[in-house]
């Protein structure tokens, strides 16, 4: 049975960078493509993305996934901020360096939409 999970992560955003590729990135890293049918394939999942001091940007990754994926559900986050570019529709690349992550705890706040994840 699938459980809630939240990554939290820190990068460093290029200047007149979309933080919305961020998400992207992670989407695709997780289902292929931004632009899919639902459901998510691996773990249903919702990125929010906050400005933070200077270019820094911290992410919340919130997702849902069987145990035995939650660790390769997490080295796909990783990796999709790793690569460090995306390339969006309007044909722009954001570029973006990672600052750090982590496993996260889900918030009081989040519990509802995590349920509603885990039954996704």
């Amino acid at each position: 049975m699938r459980r809630a999970y939240v990554h939290e992560a820190v990068v460093v955003l290029a200047a007149g960078g979309d933080v919305r590729a961020l998400g992207a990135a992670v989407t695709v890293a997780l289902c292929g493509h931004w632009d899919h049918e639902p459901p998510c394939p691996l773990a249903p999942h919702h990125t929010a993305v906050e400005p933070s001091t200077d270019a820094r940007v911290r992410l919340r990754v919130l997702f849902a996934a069987e145990p035995a994926a939650e660790a390769e559900v997490r080295e796909r986050i990783e990796a999709a901020l790793r690569g460090g570019a995306l390339e969006g529709p309007d044909g722009v690349t954001t570029r973006w360096r990672p600052a750090g992550s982590r496993p996260g705890a889900i918030r009081p706040d989040e519990a509802e939409h995590a349920e509603r994840l885990v039954r996704s």
